[in-house]
């Protein structure tokens, strides 16, 4: 009996230590809907983890914040509540200014500007998660973001004292810095905070408009291209290294192949989802001169005050960006 306790123990121990070489289930928790572009890729994501390590890691998402709400995420998966999860990295900024490079308004207004960033953020963002025990798989962008309200605006003036939506510490300075009233709202309590007056206002891409059916509590929505925000997957770093090379080497694939996706998907998803406002009754346009020449006198204030909290690492990503531009 005592040689098979040890057998068992030992047994244990050596499956424990060799990453998936018996199967496990991840389970990958993300704060937007199922239908969202995001989430789709999300689970493409994980059938590719799953068929390409024949099952020994199969990776099960939870879209909509059904595992854990969208601002849980990150701690849950750098303490070790989930091996997996994805995240908008910009909500984070508060804990390091990098994690904001992708908010800076009107830095980059296009996905081939924002592209040629993340090249030079990017892997420094990657070191900074790594420092929170985080290991960077892949991310995808957003469209470019957009203002939703229920009234007709053609000036800064026309937003004063409108509850306005925030989810990071870029849209609840610029709600400061246009005296609206921010308010912190996860994406899958939208909806709700909409119907119920709790917001009246926001800002984000098209496909957030789309995905909530906002039509039904907003009137208008006024391009801007302010910024193009990324969506980050990442796994607990301890989970990660204890992965055998080929189950990472497949994790690393099936990244490459998502973050590929997820452009192409953000893409299309643009005009698709402006088209659906409209069919939906809102009024879609560009927002006039006078109004954007106002909001980027108030980007030029957030620029600046990004670069002196973000440091040298920051000035030295900006001053790559715009040398290489």
């Amino acid at each position: 009996m005592k040689n098979l306790k040890t057998l068992m123990a030992a047994t244990a121990i050596t499956a424990i230590g060799s990453g998936v070489a018996s199967a496990e289930t991840w389970d990958m928790p993300m704060a937007y809907a199922a239908t969202n572009f995001h989430s789709e890729v999300g689970a493409n994501f994980g059938k590719c983890v799953t068929e390409g390590t024949s099952g020994n890691l199969e990776i099960v998402t939870h879209p909509s914040g059904s595992l854990f709400p969208g601002n849980e995420i990150k701690r849950a998966v750098q303490t070790g509540q989930a091996n997996i999860g994805e995240r908008l990295l910009s909500a984070h900024q508060n804990e390091n200014p990098l994690y904001g490079v992708d908010s800076i308004p009107f830095l980059v207004s296009s996905f081939d500007e924002h592209e040629k960033l993340w090249e030079i953020a990017g892997p420094k963002v990657a070191e900074v998660l790594a420092e929170d025990n985080l290991h960077y798989l892949y991310s995808v962008p957003w469209p470019p973001q957009g203002f939703y309200f229920n009234k007709e605006i053609n000036s800064v003036a026309d937003m004063e004292g409108i509850k306005f939506r925030s989810y990071s510490t870029a849209t609840a300075r610029m709600a400061e810095l246009t005296k609206m009233l921010p308010v912190q709202v996860e994406a899958a309590e939208l909806s709700q905070a909409l119907a119920t007056g709790v917001a009246e206002s926001f800002i984000s891409s098209g496909a957030t408009g789309y995905d909530r059916k906002v039509w039904e509590h907003l009137s208008h929505f006024y391009e801007v291209d302010a910024w193009l925000p990324r969506n980050a997957v990442f796994v607990n770093m301890d989970a990660w290294n204890g992965l055998d090379d080929a189950t990472k080497a497949v994790m690393e694939e099936c990244a490459a192949k998502a973050k590929k996706e997820g452009l192409a998907r953000s893409k299309e998803y643009t005009q698709f989802t402006l088209n659906g406002l409209k069919e939906g009754g809102m009024a879609v346009q560009r927002a006039g001169d006078a109004l954007v020449e106002e909001l980027k006198a108030i980007g030029a204030t957030m620029t600046e005050e990004w670069l002196a909290n973000a440091g040298e690492t920051g000035k030295a990503i900006i001053d790559s960006y715009q040398s290489a531009n």
